[in-house]
């Protein structure tokens, strides 16, 4: 089956010409990497000022990355996406918190997101990133394996304690947790936290999901591990892949501090790692008649690597509505492969982040600086979206 991701008006059926138009201009200021920097440095400083910036960001960049500030405000895009049966993944967009009671809050909201899961049909998956609820010095400890103190001791336990009233209520409501991978100097705490939940929940059914970058060397021989230690201990393997989004940070950090770069040299490299993976886990998914005890989550804007997975999936025999496999994409970005998948009948779900403007501004700027530096993803979006203004204004 070939998929056709070119179909701008399958691809842009729930936007209306102003909503094109709009995104067709923010994509144009992030092509330019210059106007990028200076906008994340004046966001910034405006915000850390109070100056009153917050409608602006709201009307551009929050708009069009965001579902809102709340769960109640991120309703109507929830709803709009499963008109066209995509799914979405609600996800806190809030990291690097630093109290108890700021970590707490994020259980709550995470809770509250999945509560809504029971009301709305679209919501199958959750997300949260362990920098919500575990403080990240902790995180660096555990990842390089230092001595935890007493007070340290204590964290860890709160933070077990987090994941899994967030794992457990997931269970008992049949939805399914993802966790976020983050940068590599925390990311081996962010993998056994991961691995210790998905021993004690996903016995019978995968309801917790680790998290694979594939833009780091190295991640189909973790895979393979990961497999081999699920099978061993008897649960259920779930992961989500992607190629990663701390690319500019880690490649800085590794050239500061002296060490190897974690990252793959080139887009290449990191395109041949995920799809390496990607057939690492739908082999091991194998067949509807005998099932392999896995759910896979395929994060990509890469047109290649999703024809790639639906085709590996039909090929097996699946009916793709039942196979515990999801196709993902970001809200705001790659609407044609989204809504082609999803009218070819795949499972399709995008990331919906939401959160108070201030606190979700690390996830957008992200965005942002993701999009000038992964070659060819603004131009692709602007092209798409150029097309189906033209569609529109001939008809």
């Amino acid at each position: 089956m070939k998929l056709d991701f070119s179909n701008t008006a399958i691809a842009y059926q729930h936007a209306s010409q102003a909503d094109l138009r709009r995104a067709s201009a923010l994509f144009g200021l992030l092509a330019s990497p210059r106007l990028v920097s200076i906008g994340a440095a004046l966001s910034l400083w405006s915000l850390k000022w109070r100056l009153p910036v917050k409608g602006l960001i709201r009307a551009t960049v929050f708009r069009q990355f965001c579902g809102g500030e709340t769960v109640a405000e991120s309703r109507p895009s929830i709803q709009r996406l499963w008109q066209s049966k995509v799914g979405s993944i609600l996800d806190y967009s809030v990291e690097g918190q630093s109290t108890d009671s700021a970590f707490d809050q994020t259980v709550d909201v995470a809770l509250q997101t999945i509560a809504l899961a029971t009301q709305e049909p679209g919501l199958s998956l959750a997300v949260f990133k362990m920098t919500g609820i575990a403080p990240k010095d902790l995180l660096q400890k555990i990842s390089a394996g230092s001595e935890l103190g007493p007070e340290d001791q204590e964290s860890l336990e709160k933070v077990r304690t987090r994941i899994r009233r967030m794992a457990h209520f997931a269970s008992q409501t049949g939805r399914s947790l993802m966790v976020d991978a983050e940068e590599t100097w925390i990311q081996a705490a962010i993998d056994g936290f991961a691995r210790e939940a998905m021993q004690e929940f996903n016995r019978d059914k995968p309801v917790v999901l680790t998290t694979v970058q594939c833009y780091r060397v190295g991640r189909v021989a973790q895979l393979q591990e990961d497999l081999a230690h699920a099978v061993a201990h008897g649960y259920h393997y779930g992961v989500k892949l992607v190629r990663g989004a701390y690319m500019e940070k880690e490649r800085a950090r590794a050239t500061a501090e002296g060490y190897a770069s974690p990252i793959q040299p080139d887009k290449q490299a990191t395109d041949l790692e995920y799809d390496a993976c990607l057939r690492l886990m739908l082999e091991a998914l194998q067949s509807p008649d005998d099932p392999g005890r896995v759910a896979l989550v395929v994060g990509s804007h890469n047109e290649g690597s999703n024809q790639l997975g639906a085709g590996l999936l039909l090929e097996q025999g699946w009916n793709p509505m039942e196979a515990p496999v999801w196709f993902a994409q970001l809200y705001g970005m790659s609407d044609f492969i989204s809504y082609s998948l999803s009218q070819s009948g795949f499972r399709v779900a995008k990331y919906l982040p939401f959160g108070p403007i201030g606190n979700v501004m690390p996830y957008l700027l992200r965005r942002a600086q993701e999009n000038t530096s992964v070659a060819g993803q603004t131009g692709r979006e602007l092209m798409m979206l150029r097309k189906e203004i033209m569609r529109r204004s001939k008809a």
